[in-house]
């Protein structure tokens, strides 16, 4: 985290421990150069590197939070504020943070002693499930509830984004607590659980439509005849594992009622095709035909909302 005297704020994250001393070197490299080009002081500014909540490096620089005008820029120095001198101290505490890195144990291994939690971002949509004794995850059954009391008829729900920022707080408020109240003033922006709802089935492991169903829902999407490929789409969705139907079916549900309202909202079943189809299933491996694949994705999407009782409903129906 890069905090200047002004108050802006930059975030590098990452999970890699190497990425992350590869970006600090290159930051601190960048900053010697320009050391030797520029002789005097002028703003303190707070340079932060962390790795989850272990590992800190924190320096002092100097800069200013604008780009200078040419007249100024020779009053402009970039430093880091530690003894250049204490080569050895430096030495030693890289030597400590390399053999802490390489001590610290995976997340599977603090997951499996019960240090931390499951998370619910980026987990398989069984595991949740089965964590949460239930066949729906209980994050998806509240954005929907959310989205359907605050935000049928926001123009554009689903296909705005939302900060970006304020979703990934929201992301770690998941993963971190046990309780979400989505009603909290910080997720006023309807924008953002919508944002957020559609991060977690893009960072599903495995799509909710599971890659050994791809080929299959895209040769049945191909076939000519209405009635048999409505036909062919029902019976490859009630194959589906429960998580995946359950939770596929309420998902649907709520997007129907969100096609509902395109008078107002704006966003009919194809447009939401466009919008989930890429991120509610896609091959396991990407190939040459990704635009053609995206096509049929987006149809996919848009057949099971506009035939949603013919495919979701009992068999008498």
């Amino acid at each position: 985290q890069i905090t200047t005297v002004s108050g802006n704020e930059f975030l590098l994250q990452s999970d890699i421990d190497f990425l992350i001393l590869d970006w600090f070197h290159a930051i601190k490299n960048a900053i010697d150069r320009l050391t030797k080009e520029r002789s005097s002081a002028s703003r303190n500014l707070e340079f932060k590197l962390r790795r989850s909540s272990s590992i800190e490096l924190l320096n002092s620089l100097d800069t200013e939070s604008k780009e200078p005008k040419p007249e100024h820029r020779k009053s402009l120095i970039f430093r880091l504020n530690y003894s250049a001198s204490d080569t050895n101290d430096r030495n030693r505490v890289k030597s400590r943070l390399k053999k802490f890195i390489s001590r610290r144990p995976s997340l599977k291994t603090l997951q499996e002693k019960g240090l931390i939690k499951d998370q619910i971002f980026g987990s398989h949509l069984h595991l949740v499930c089965e964590h949460e004794k239930s066949t729906v995850p209980q994050f998806v059954r509240l954005c929907i509830k959310a989205v359907e009391k605050r935000g049928l008829d926001v123009d554009g729900i689903y296909r705005v984004s939302g900060n970006l920022a304020t979703i990934q707080k929201l992301r770690f408020v998941v993963n971190q607590e046990e309780k979400l109240n989505l009603d909290d003033s910080q997720w006023e922006d309807i924008h953002v659980v919508t944002g957020a709802l559609k991060m977690f089935f893009r960072e599903l492991p495995e799509p909710l439509f599971p890659y050994c169903f791809f080929e299959q829902f895209v040769e049945a999407i191909k076939i000519q005849d209405n009635a048999t490929r409505i036909k062919s789409i029902r019976n490859l969705v009630k194959k589906l594992p429960r998580p995946n139907y359950d939770t596929m079916k309420i998902l649907f549900e709520h997007l129907k009622k969100i096609a509902a309202k395109e008078s107002v909202n704006l966003m009919s079943t194809q447009s939401l095709g466009i919008v989930f189809g890429p991120t509610l299933l896609r091959p396991e491996k990407e190939t040459g035909n990704m635009a053609v694949h995206m096509l049929y994705q987006n149809q996919i999407v848009e057949l099971m909302l506009s035939e949603y009782s013919k495919i979701f409903g009992s068999e008498e129906d």
